[in-house]
């Protein structure tokens, strides 16, 4: 009996990628590199006051990571060291990250210093960033021959 199998050429071309990407790392860990670069998962969502980042920085201490606020991109960085060393040379497999990651976030415009607050808690770390004031309508008056009309602006959520 025949067996019919759908051909979902995406997810061929994402296993592809995958196994070039897996591929490309194993070419660069042969090379004699003691520590590679690695970027640590991360999820991001909105509540009404704020949006918050969370990365998976497992193993990491929190004097190792670094969060900066510069010119409207908030920038984390920290460093995972290899804490066993390989006396007798049998290890078989390398498959989790070393080394020092970087990863820059552009905030929206007028996110300011007070607005960021980070905490790190059970390998993760928490970024909460308070969303700026959005500007309000005003009533503008204009004058109609000798007498004024008030025409009031509304906002719409969207």
């Amino acid at each position: 009996m025949a067996t019919l199998v759908r051909w979902e050429p995406f997810r061929e071309l994402a296993a592809l990628q995958n196994e070039m990407s897996r591929y490309m790392n194993g070419l660069l860990e042969g090379n004699g590199q003691a520590t590679q670069s690695w970027v640590p998962t991360a999820d991001v969502w909105e509540t009404d006051d704020e949006v918050v980042y969370a990365f998976d920085l497992p193993g990491i201490p929190e004097q190792d990571i670094s969060v900066e606020l510069e010119d409207g991109a908030l920038t984390i960085t920290a460093e995972r060291t290899r804490e066993h060393k390989v006396e007798d040379g049998k290890y078989y497999r390398f498959e989790r990250r070393f080394g020092t990651f970087s990863r820059t976030i552009g905030l929206p415009q007028g996110v300011g210093e007070e607005a960021v607050s980070a905490k790190y808690e059970h390998g993760v770390l928490e970024v909460h960033v308070r969303k700026p004031e959005q500007p309000k309508p005003r009533k503008i008056e204009i004058g109609v021959g000798t007498g004024h009309k008030t025409i009031e602006g509304k906002a719409e959520q969207k």
